[in-house]
């Protein structure tokens, strides 16, 4: 069971009630292989603020790596291992793909919900303009990388985004990136790199960086603009928004989800079970 969560008074929302108490643990469950939390997205808005809050009385704290696992991220860890030991330095890895959920439905400690980056980071904007956390955008063109700081402000008013860069740059750029992101002080760094290179990214600079969390969030910035569309909910409930994404990009998402989706459906079928509680 993971510690307990337990938010100052003080910073606590006026607003309406949230779905789950602040001090609610949680547990894992693997997942097609994968550790993967039992927290709705509710839960995980306030491990994000919790730890956030933690963070900022600690000067020798370093983030958590919050990682997403879907179909896509399942099949790679199978397949390579190496992308396998960076996905489990995760501090915290939560159900991206609705199929995570329903295989977790054949264990005795299901994930309640799908926690999607895309919807997770309007949660997450929401909670972090009513308690002053600040975000630190990093990935996409500049131009989605502005526009989706620009959306975020207005829909949340009082979001503090301290800091920005697009994700265009190399390996020998990173060092002046940390520093700049530093010296924002954020408490959390979204990294929008695709997939591998943000997971790469957030690993290789963990101890670099000064925040309360590190989350990749892949394409996030194309939704947040519109770039992107979502699938309509009921394809979403049913687990079908990868069939939505192939019909509008066929030529580029074909092949990723003819070889994907196989090995994950076998995956989640073979490696799914519960885990004892985590201390």
């Amino acid at each position: 069971m993971r510690a307990a969560l337990s938010i100052p008074a003080q910073y606590e929302a006026p607003a309406q009630p949230l779905l789950e108490a602040a001090n609610d643990s949680y547990t894992e469950v693997t997942v097609g292989g994968i550790a993967t939390a039992c927290l709705s997205r509710d839960g995980l808005a306030r491990m994000m603020l919790q730890d956030c809050l933690d963070a900022r009385s600690n000067p020798f704290s370093q983030p958590k790596l919050v990682f997403a696992s879907n179909g896509h991220a399942i099949a790679l860890a199978a397949q390579d291992e190496t992308f396998r030991f960076i996905f489990e330095q995760a501090d915290i890895i939560h159900a991206d793909g609705q199929a995570a959920v329903f295989a977790s439905r054949m264990t005795a400690t299901p994930i309640p919900e799908r926690s999607a980056t895309t919807d997770f980071i309007h949660d997450a904007s929401k909670l972090a303009a009513e308690h002053g956390l600040r975000f630190f955008l990093l990935g996409a063109t500049e131009e989605a990388n502005a526009e989706a700081a620009r959306v975020l402000r207005e829909t949340y008013p009082g979001l503090q985004i301290v800091g920005r860069h697009h994700g265009y740059f190399g390996r020998a750029d990173e060092d002046d990136i940390c520093d700049e992101i530093n010296l924002t002080q954020p408490d959390v760094v979204w990294v929008g790199l695709s997939v591998p290179l943000e997971y790469e990214f957030a690993v290789r600079n963990k101890t670099r960086l000064k925040a309360g969390w590190l989350v990749t969030c892949g394409g996030c910035y194309n939704f947040v603009t519109g770039a992107y569309s979502r699938a309509p909910g009921w394809m979403q409930v049913c687990g079908l928004e990868w069939l939505f994404r192939l019909v509008k990009e066929p030529k580029r998402l074909f092949w990723r989800y003819a070889v994907t989706n196989p090995l994950a459906i076998f995956l989640l079928l073979t490696r799914t079970s519960s885990l004892q509680a985590a201390p």
